[in-house]
């Protein structure tokens, strides 16, 4: 009898291993298969900006010629916008650094969910299509440096969207105000925080307007295709998590000196014009966020981008120069 029992519990020992064994993470294991089909979509989308077969990416070409032909003294940034056509642009370069990190760093993450959803969202954002939306912000500040002689592209012109928007002006540039690819939020001496721009950026600051202080942008901003549509796809967690903060510090801010702060991201502003479906998708995704925790929404994204083509984006575009306002 003793001999029994323990044949027997050897028995439910080895069942009990075997049955461990057969059950890994099932995120892991998503992960394990998103991940090769995540870098091989953003090496194509590299592939799609060498050939010129991003819509936007080559409108930003031309419209940095006619630029420069008017006004040869800002080469210098007319040219850093020009990489926003290639590979070595911020947007491209951050999406690959993106998918780094869940490689390399998966401690980076709170959950295996959290890491898997990140490969998702730099999925869709290398679709060609959403990421020739998204260079939209770049191409249309071009548009604005030529004064009127380059429409804007996928977007209402200046005029109609602050009118439409009751928006400030914060100057040529500012639909890149708030994106983390080229510039970020600083707290002054007098603990207000303001837009510092990047490198060769800045040269929009002290050119074209004045600082931009994050309480007066919050409730006035105007349209861009990054803050209305993109900014779950085109940042990392880290930078949605700080967005998050300094929106939330505002706000208490603000209620401890008896005044109202409204988020720059409590409501979609108007001034889209002819964006793909895939960008609808993701300004759904976006208004999602707004409705979520900040653990949840930074993270909170289970499209089916996985099932998007990958189409060339010479559609939703401009139809040629106009001359626009």
């Amino acid at each position: 009898m003793h001999l029994l029992k323990s044949h027997f519990s050897l028995f439910m020992l080895i069942i009990t291993t075997l049955t461990l064994a057969g059950c890994g993470d099932p995120v892991k294991e998503q992960i394990e298969q998103q991940l090769p089909i995540t870098e091989q979509r953003v090496v194509q989308l590299g592939q799609a900006l060498n050939n010129g077969q991003v819509r936007n990416a080559t409108l930003i070409n031309q419209y940095a010629d006619r630029v420069m032909a008017s006004k040869s003294n800002l080469a210098p940034l007319i040219n850093e916008f020009r990489k926003d056509a290639t590979v070595n642009g911020p947007m491209y370069k951050a999406l690959l650094d993106r998918v780094n990190t869940v490689k390399n760093q998966p401690q980076m993450f709170e959950s295996s969910q959290a890491r898997y959803n990140e490969l998702l969202n730099i999925y869709q954002a290398a679709d060609p299509v959403l990421y020739s939306d998204a260079l939209s912000d770049p191409l249309n500040v071009l548009a604005d440096m030529s004064d009127g002689q380059l429409p804007r592209v996928n977007s209402l012109s200046k005029s109609q969207s602050q009118q439409a928007n009751n928006a400030q002006d914060f100057g040529t540039g500012e639909q890149l105000i708030g994106n983390p690819n080229y510039g970020s939020w600083q707290t002054g001496s007098n603990g207000m925080s303001f837009w510092a721009w990047y490198g060769m950026y800045s040269m929009m600051g002290d050119l074209f307007g004045r600082r931009t202080y994050y309480n007066d942008w919050g409730s006035r901003r105007n349209y861009s295709y990054y803050n209305d549509y993109g900014r779950t796809r085109y940042s990392s967690p880290s930078q949605l998590k700080q967005q998050s903060a300094l929106d939330t510090r505002t706000q208490k801010s603000f209620s401890n000196s008896g005044k109202k702060f409204t988020s720059p991201y409590s409501k979609n502003r108007a001034g889209s014009s002819s964006l793909s479906s895939q960008s609808k998708t993701a300004q759904t995704s976006s208004n999602r966020f707004r409705s979520n925790s900040v653990k949840q929404s930074s993270y909170a994204s289970k499209s089916s981008s996985k099932t998007s083509s990958f189409r060339n984006s010479s559609t939703n575009t401009s139809r040629g120069f106009r001359r626009g306002k």
